[in-house]
């Protein structure tokens, strides 16, 4: 069975590299391998090229033996705590997803359950193979044989992973058979993580029951908690995984890999073991599941999510209602309703601790992650959601049909999305300027929190241009905007959001600089007066005039709009 799963995986592999190949003859994908494979080179090998050229420069291994001494034990708490969230995410593996292919000849063929689990385990190879190799092309520079040996440090460590996620896929199951011998061998690994984690949180405890004196004595208390005694037994087979990627030297990797591959076979042992509700998980179904899903259940209804759109008003805000609506169906409101207060608290607890154990480091260090997931809510966050006219362009054919202005149409579309990602930029600009005092202690109160609010009124505005932007190239261009929920995958496809993502900064910079004549003005003729609170209502007259243009830009981008033939727009792969 092996080797038929290794040729059905070679096969598979060679078929798609033809047809990647195959379609570098629309221009779009050649222009986007030219644009991927100029970015690879330019962006990873050129630097370190001139690098080694400079003499003292070079380095032998990826990281230093420190390493191995007080982060590899911290890295193995990490994956520990990944271990745990695998049993408590309601998420389903993707190494039991059979193809329709696989499920119509694989499922009667005369192969075990346990067979199908290692024909899967083996096609699951080429994604981590490719994985790891692009996690050795983007490490630090180092050396080539350095490089091999993180990518197969990573292999082995994706693998495991993946097949870790499996076993726990099928151990679930196993809780809801009827069967208790069965549902008694399902807590005997939930057991073993609960006693785990109580012996690592204890020590963990024990270790920082007195303040720490800074942040280097806090790293040596965790690595001290976690590499000694019990602990050390407990999280050996995670700290065995991120040993090997990590490894000085080439006799040292081949030492560090023993352990990790014992740690992989043992975990695919322990998959393997849970075959017998296969069936009940991805197979046919049996008896068992059948009278399972036959149990009458509650009949399904929708969920209210608290707010009611009104019989009348503008055709944008039923627009942003039915995004609403996809958004928090999928997440209680209730959760919504505890995750705030917490939020705050937590926050808040936090900067009394440090302020009161003088650990201004890691205060800092809070400050600075704010502003950088404000930063990146501001340049990557309309990358990333994309529930506008790049995810409903599918259903054109609909949209079409709807009695509302093709200008009404993209402003509501944006509405929703553009909204989402303010409110991730004003999260983290709060814990920011909550966590500033330490991080800029000699810029006064008033000045931290007047550059606080100017960034949060002017953000917002700068998030709606970029929407405006991808929409203009939804609308202008479709065939060069990866519609739908799905991506196209391949050094190719990769490049043409590498031009899109260029397209988007010359176009925000163009929509930022009248923006920024006006707040020039307001800042020029108040600055003297009022100090650096100028910056509040600069912002203002920055967002005002941004906005008017975005306002423009979608009204001058209807006629377009409507000109789109629904048969022009290419389906999702």
């Amino acid at each position: 069975m092996i080797r038929a799963s290794a040729y059905i995986a070679w096969c598979s592999a060679k078929n798609r590299a033809r047809v990647r190949l195959r379609r570098l003859r629309e221009p779009r994908y050649l222009i986007g391998a030219v644009a991927g494979i100029a970015y690879f080179y330019f962006a990873i090998f050129a630097p370190r090229q001139r690098a080694a050229e400079r003499p003292g420069r070079g380095r032998t291994g990826p990281v230093p033996p420190l390493f191995q001494i007080v982060s590899a034990p911290i890295v193995g708490v990490v994956l520990f705590a990944v271990a745990i969230l695998a049993w408590l995410l309601p998420s389903r593996s993707g190494l039991l997803d059979f193809s329709e292919a696989e499920t119509a000849l694989l499922f009667p063929a005369p192969v075990s359950r346990r067979q199908l689990l290692v024909h899967r385990v083996v096609r699951s190879q080429v994604g981590s193979l490719i994985a790891s190799v692009f996690i050795g092309i983007f490490a630090t520079p180092i050396s080539a044989l350095s490089r091999v040996r993180v990518a197969i440090g990573f292999w082995v460590l994706l693998v495991t992973m993946r097949v870790y996620y499996a076993g726990v896929t099928l151990t679930r199951a196993r809780l809801q058979t009827n069967i208790a011998a069965i549902r008694r061998r399902a807590w005997a690994p939930i057991a073993l993580l609960a006693a785990g984690l109580a012996v690592v949180a204890v020590s963990i405890f024990e270790q920082f029951a007195v303040p720490a004196a800074g942040v280097s004595d806090v790293f040596v208390r965790f690595a001290r908690a976690t590499s000694t005694g019990l602990p050390r037994v407990v999280l050996w087979p995670f700290v065995a995984l991120i040993r090997a990627p990590f490894a000085g030297s080439t006799a040292e990797f081949v030492y560090d890999l023993g352990p990790a591959l014992v740690v992989l076979v043992a975990v695919t042992a322990w998959m393997l073991t849970n075959d017998d509700v296969f069936d009940f998980v991805v197979g046919p179904k049996d008896e068992e599941r059948a009278r399972a899903e036959a149990r009458p259940r509650a009949p399904a209804r929708a969920r209210d999510v608290g707010w009611t759109l009104p019989l009348t008003g503008r055709p944008e805000l039923a627009l942003m209602w039915k995004g609403s609506k996809e958004t928090f169906r999928g997440v209680s409101a209730k959760t919504w309703r505890y995750l705030l207060p917490a939020f705050v608290g937590v926050a808040g607890m936090s900067f009394s601790i440090l302020q009161v154990n003088e650990l201004r480091g890691p205060a800092s260090a809070v400050s600075v992650i704010g502003a950088m997931i404000a930063a990146a809510a501001i340049l990557l966050g309309p990358q990333i959601a994309r529930g506008d006219l790049r995810t409903d362009f599918v259903h054109l054919d609909l949209l079409k049909t709807w009695p509302m202005r093709a200008a009404d149409v993209i402003r509501g579309e944006m509405a929703w999305p553009a909204t989402i990602v303010s409110f991730v930029l004003w999260g983290g600009l709060f814990v920011s300027a909550l966590f500033s005092s330490t991080a800029l202690p000699d810029v006064s109160f008033v000045n931290r929190w007047s550059f606080a609010i100017a960034a949060a009124i002017a953000g917002p505005a700068l998030i709606a241009a970029q929407y405006a932007v991808h929409n203009v190239a939804t609308i202008l261009f479709p065939a060069w905007v990866q519609i739908g929920p799905q991506r196209t995958r391949g050094i190719d496809a990769m490049g043409q959001p590498l031009i899109m993502l260029a397209a988007v900064v010359i176009s925000l910079a163009a929509f930022a600089v009248p923006g920024v004549i006006g707040g020039g003005v307001v800042w020029f003729l108040f600055n003297r007066l009022v100090g650096n609170v100028v910056f509040v209502p600069a912002a203002i007259v920055f967002s005002a005039i941004v906005l008017v243009e975005v306002l423009a830009v979608t009204e001058l981008l209807g006629p377009a709009y409507e000109r789109i033939d629904i048969t022009s727009i290419e389906r999702p792969e």
